[in-house]
């Protein structure tokens, strides 16, 4: 009809929050499988470096004879991570850290240029390793501008100092110390200095390498693997346990969260003991003695998870 206006739609306020809402429990339907997609790209990461490290590992021990390097040389004089160097393409660093190994018969270092945090040293273990970083903690954790990474060598089924037998396992048989592919070394005249292929009786694919662990914060040094007592762990406890670990001294352990539990030793008197742990929803991830990786569940049963770190223990493993 001429002389009339043409009325326009608009949004009522009733249909604009219907519109909000509908967009809201869009999103939230969306946010959950956005980060469930980017922690798969993130894990998916980390077990590339554990791949990286299984096959260097394995050269290693190719090139020496059969032999796994050290876990460590006594507290300060490099462990595994130095040894690796040159197989994860980083020689250069390798060729520039200098005392690797120079331990005296006492365990002893015999200059102050032999320790991680020399100054010689700092230019090497200040950098972050990518290959020993796992996306998923992406907490950027320094100690005095030393660095922490996320991934510790398999010291056995007991403790840090290969304690046998120590408690008992689920089926009520001692816990016993069973051989395992990585060892540290307090002195000259210890016996055996390495661990050798040969060693690993129950046979490379069920003997585990190396682990992931959480990077420590504030005065935790668990992640700290220039150092020995960061650059290890131990099947006393199941994967990501509620169960404390038992750092070397008190003042080393922080047991808020973020980190995981833990307790020290120092007034405990209990055997030093380190989880395997990760970020990672149910589980953590794990390199074979063979260069193979695999995904470990929080709920393993703790005998199979215990015998998977002993290289002659004679258990039956293959049961997973």
């Amino acid at each position: 009809m001429s002389g009339t206006k043409s009325l326009k739609s608009a949004f009522t306020l009733v249909e604009l929050l219907v519109v909000i809402a509908i967009i809201g429990v869009l999103v939230a339907l969306l946010l959950p499988a956005v980060q469930s997609a980017r922690e798969a790209a993130r894990r998916s990461q980390c077990s590339n470096n554990l791949k990286q490290l299984g096959l260097g590992v394995t050269q290693y021990a190719d090139i020496n004879r059969g032999a796994f390097p050290a876990g460590s040389y006594a507290c300060c004089s490099g462990t595994w991570q130095v040894a690796m160097l040159p197989f994860i393409e980083q020689k250069a660093l390798f060729d520039q850290y200098k005392g690797f190994g120079q331990i005296n018969a006492s365990g002893e270092i015999d200059s102050v240029n032999m320790r991680y945090s020399s100054s010689v040293n700092v230019p090497v273990t200040s950098q972050v390793i990518k290959a020993y970083t796992c996306p998923s903690d992406n907490k950027v954790a320094t100690r005095n501008t030393i660095t922490f990474h996320n991934y510790v060598a398999n010291h056995g089924n007991t403790a840090m100092a290969r304690k046998t037998p120590y408690g008992v396992r689920t089926d009520g048989q001692p816990n016993r110390y069973g051989k395992a592919p990585f060892i540290s070394i307090s002195n000259t005249g210890q016996t055996p200095q390495v661990m050798r292929a040969s060693d690993m009786s129950d046979g490379l694919s069920s003997t585990m390498a190396f682990s992931e662990t959480i990077k420590g914060q504030n005065g935790d040094l668990r992640g700290f693997g220039w150092w020995q007592g960061g650059s290890h762990f131990e099947t006393y406890q199941a994967p990501n346990s509620n169960q404390p670990d038992v750092a070397e001294q008190d003042q080393f352990c922080n047991g808020q969260r973020p980190n995981p539990p833990c307790i020290g030793n120092t007034s405990t008197g209990l055997p030093e003991g380190i989880g395997a742990r990760s970020r990672h929803p149910g589980g953590v991830q794990v390199t074979m003695c063979d260069g193979s990786v695999r995904f470990m569940s929080d709920n393993v049963n703790l005998d199979t998870w215990r015998f998977l770190s002993t290289g002659d223990g004679r258990e039956p493993a293959n049961n997973l």
